[in-house]
């Protein structure tokens, strides 16, 4: 009787464990996207600054092309929320990112890419 026991209670337990590293994974995946936000936003403020500054003809050629490149990444992921709307977009989202990069092309902004240079 106890080995019957024992073969009825294993497919609940490696449920019970798939499920924890479901949920486990998907809170490192969430902290990974508070961390790329976090820097997006950080990153975003200080272009705003040197537009800021160059608006007073302070900003040096070098703060310009930074905050140039963060003004791209601001538009490629306006770019990446329009397909958020679309229906199926749990699809669509990796698909066009997959396809951008066989293609050649970084469509997601850089802080979430994973230590990658997005191409210039």
């Amino acid at each position: 009787m106890s080995i019957w026991i024992h073969f009825h209670k294993v497919p609940l337990r490696v449920l019970r464990i798939s499920k924890r590293r479901n949920i486990v994974q998907l809170k490192r995946s969430m902290v990974k996207v508070k961390i790329a936000l976090a820097q997006e936003r950080i990153e975003t403020r200080a272009m705003l600054s040197i537009y800021k500054r160059y608006t007073k003809r302070e900003a040096s050629a070098e703060e310009m092309r930074i905050a140039n490149q963060q003004f791209i990444d601001i538009l490629k992921g306006l770019g990446i929320g329009i397909f958020a709307i679309l229906p199926f977009a749990p699809i669509t989202i990796p698909l066009v990112i997959k396809i951008g990069r066989w293609v050649g092309v970084e469509i997601l902004p850089s802080s979430f890419v994973d230590g990658k240079k997005p191409p210039q």
